[in-house]
């Protein structure tokens, strides 16, 4: 477990369910947690979403001061040097959606690459229009590399149709998701599923992890 976990993925990947349930289950394990929201560009449906249950959890955010407001300013908080500063927490940070969102992640760089002491993981929906398969998927892993100086350390598979999702749905995404791995020499660290799916999925995909998340009052197993 590194100090420091990064989730990024294009828009709809459900990289910020995944930061936010990671850090949960962090401060469910006692650690002393916080999360970080670096998304200057859309600043609408973010981690804030969840205030409550993280500060429930006891679980430190931070956040753009104009999120779920209707003020469209790009800005990041001071506060965000904590992730690098401060290292007695335990941080989760939920990376912008492509490359100009990456941006913001660059001024981070530097202290996390001196540290060595993080995980940067890709989310990917191949039901998302621009990541419908192996190639365009790395293609904006390339573009978020590029913009926030920093190379992903594995992936996730998370394709899913929402609440219309079925086992087989996940189980179709499969190789998919082994072909980014192959071309990117990267490991699949996890496939996400929704709890009632995975009695059907696990047969035939290895190497799932039961941690459960919460959605938004619906229940998956990561």
């Amino acid at each position: 477990m590194k100090r420091v976990t990064l989730f990024a993925g294009h828009y709809g990947s459900g990289k910020t369910n995944l930061a936010v349930n990671y850090a949960l289950r962090l401060a469910e394990m006692g650690k002393k947690t916080m999360i970080a929201d670096l998304d200057i560009v859309n600043p609408y449906f973010r981690t804030r979403d969840s205030e409550k249950a993280l500060a429930d959890a006891g679980v430190r955010i931070v956040v753009s001061p104009f999120a779920n407001s209707n003020v469209d300013v790009p800005a990041l908080p001071q506060e965000m040097y904590a992730v690098t500063d401060d290292k007695s927490y335990f941080a989760v940070v939920d990376v912008g959606g492509d490359d100009r969102g990456a941006l913001a992640l660059g001024r981070l760089a530097p202290a996390l690459m001196k540290e060595d002491d993080y995980e940067m993981l890709f989310v990917m929906n191949f039901y998302r229009p621009l990541t419908t398969n192996a190639e365009s998927a790395v293609a904006v892993m390339r573009e978020v590399e590029n913009a926030s100086h920093m190379k992903f350390t594995g992936i996730i598979n998370n394709s899913n149709l929402g609440q219309q999702t079925t086992g087989e749905d996940i189980i179709r995404t499969h190789a998919r998701a082994m072909e980014v791995s192959r071309l990117t020499g990267l490991e699949l660290a996890a496939t996400c599923v929704r709890e009632d799916l995975i009695g059907e999925v696990s047969p035939k995909i290895e190497n799932l992890i039961p941690i459960r998340l919460h959605f938004r009052d619906e229940w998956a197993i990561f």
